[in-house]
């Protein structure tokens, strides 16, 4: 299907009165990083041999001031204007990247919405889609939520984090959530979004040799299912594999419980009882879908060949663990993986880069090493297909001789 083309520019979410006086309450507490660094006189809070950043626990202990209610004591409605609302507190100023377009791409069942996000510096006179000699990284990337809350605004910030430093374009998908979309609704549209872009790459002016997809939390379970979805293919020549897998704290694996659930299940924004809130809307009642299947928990998967993976973790998440044994058995299964712990930060870190500086710090380490692994996986391929070639013709000329 020929490409949508943009429909308006996407401005910045704007916060109203209350999201505003909320920011400025933590920029009193000096959470925000500025010269008044308040924080420090709240204790120390250490676990796991671990200590938190103290500009997150400012956040949490404002939220709890502020009276916020968990996922799960909300209406699902309730709860995504509320995880909406916290994001843009948290986001801080908006991060200033050269355009952001609104547009539909092709879903599994129908369309879909996307914003594209595109880096600065790159000559675009029109303002809409890349010359095709300026060709740059694209990052397909699925939002957080656990499957039932989450949109393009909720995570605008770190999609225009990683789209200016990393200085690629950013693509984000909002695909279909539980409970009016149950499983599998999300993963056959983040496969259909994938195919899309491969696709469409020249028209966004992509290059479609550093094709990457990326999420956090429910959009890293996402993300690892869509790699082995495309490391697999689906029939055609044109086919491509991601030149990188980024994932942020993802959700991997419904089969076993990790202990980093019983440390940080409870006071660390992500809650215990809110993570089975989400698991009933999105899997449905116990035993109505197989957890081991692996486009619900990819750890179970074929990890073989896949695309090399970014694992990024928070020391007091309570998904950190299965996160870490992803990456781990990525590695045993002949996969790259570089896995990365942030230990003084919580989940949802990417989504806070205007909580103190170490969130931004940390994403824009996360976004450094993406740009690497992009810059790198290209040039191995292409040096493997070199070296393919010449042991090819040394064959044939030895066939012949």
């Amino acid at each position: 299907m020929p490409l949508r083309r943009p429909t308006r520019q996407a401005p910045p979410p704007k916060l109203e009165l209350r999201g505003r006086l909320e920011r400025q309450a933590l920029r009193g507490l000096g959470a925000t990083g500025g010269p008044n660094r308040r924080v420090g006189l709240v204790p120390a809070l250490r676990r796991d041999g671990q200590t938190l950043d103290p500009a997150t626990r400012a956040m949490l202990a404002l939220r709890d001031r502020l009276g916020y209610p968990a996922w799960h004591e909300q209406p699902v409605a309730d709860a995504r204007r509320t995880l909406r609302h916290e994001a843009l507190v948290a986001a801080g100023r908006p991060i200033a990247v050269a355009a952001a377009d609104d547009l539909e791409i092709d879903g599994a069942t129908g369309p879909l919405q996307a914003r594209l996000y595109r880096p600065g510096g790159v000559r675009n006179p029109a303002l809409t889609w890349q010359p095709q000699q300026e060709r740059l990284p694209l990052l397909v990337f699925f939002h957080g939520g656990g499957f039932v809350l989450g949109d393009r605004d909720s995570h605008d910030a770190v999609c225009r984090l990683l789209c200016a430093g990393a200085g690629i374009l950013v693509l984000s998908v909002e695909y279909r959530l539980a409970p009016e979309h149950p499983w599998p609704a999300a993963p056959d549209d983040a496969a259909a979004a994938w195919w899309w872009t491969v696709d469409h790459a020249a028209e966004l002016g992509a290059d479609p040799e550093r094709l990457a997809i990326g999420g956090d939390s429910a959009g890293g379970n996402l993300t690892a299912i869509t790699a082995q979805a495309a490391a697999a293919g689906r029939g055609r020549d044109d086919d491509a594999r991601p030149a990188a897998q980024l994932l942020l704290y993802p959700a991997v694996d419904w089969t076993r419980e990790y202990a980093s659930r019983d440390l940080f299940g409870h006071g660390f924004y992500l809650e215990d009882d809110s993570m089975d809130w989400c698991e009933r809307h999105y899997l449905g009642a116990p035993g109505a879908v197989d957890l081991a299947d692996p486009r619900v928990s990819p750890i179970t998967g074929d990890l073989r060949g896949l695309a090399p993976a970014l694992v990024v973790t928070a020391g007091f998440d309570p998904l950190r663990d299965q996160g870490e044994a992803y990456a781990a058995a990525l590695r045993d299964a002949g996969t790259t993986a570089v896995a990365r712990r942030m230990p003084d930060l919580i989940h949802g870190f990417a989504n806070t880069p205007g909580v103190g500086r170490r969130s931004r710090e940390a994403m824009l380490e996360v976004a450094s090493l993406l740009r690497g692994m992009l810059e790198i996986e290209p040039a191995v391929r292409a040096r493997g297909g070199a070296e393919a070639g010449r042991e090819r013709a040394g064959d044939e000329a030895r066939a012949t001789a």
